[in-house]
């Protein structure tokens, strides 16, 4: 980025990261928070705190949980986020099975089921993903 930016490539970069980080987490804790509500059939979106108080109960609450994890004294905070994204590797699998068998279903999906090429695609990574996290699981337990 020197070429660009010159000497203050690093201030340029810091800031994109800054922004970055205070960009994902508002939107993040309001996506779950957006999805949550929208799954169990509370109320979201463009309303007031009075008409959709389960939703920015939720979205307040995340912040703050979220806030507070990080805020934690000694943390390992870079393991934490490796962690993470361990996790939704491995949970990865049951989630794309579960939505292929969703996305199929006639009388849910009407007109809008998977066709037999997006079947095959679709079904196809969803073995490539589940034998490479049994892989990575396999591995990381014996230790090679």
């Amino acid at each position: 980025m020197r070429p660009l930016a010159g000497d203050f490539a690093y201030l340029l970069f810091a800031v994109g990261l800054v922004n970055a980080a205070l960009l994902s987490a508002a939107i993040l804790p309001l996506a779950t928070a957006y999805n949550i509500c929208e799954g169990l059939g509370a109320e979201s979106g463009d309303k007031r705190f009075s008409e959709a108080p389960v939703f920015y109960w939720l979205y307040t609450s995340l912040i703050v949980c979220g806030a507070g994890v990080v805020l934690i004294p000694r943390l390992p905070l870079i393991k934490l986020i490796l962690f993470s994204q361990v996790a939704n590797g491995v949970l990865l699998p049951f989630l794309l099975v579960f939505m292929l068998l969703l996305i199929n279903r006639k009388k849910l999906m009407g007109e809008y089921t998977n066709s037999k090429l997006a079947n095959v695609i679709a079904w196809g990574t969803s073995v490539i993903i589940i034998v490479l996290t049994i892989g990575m699981v396999w591995t990381t337990s014996i230790g090679q």
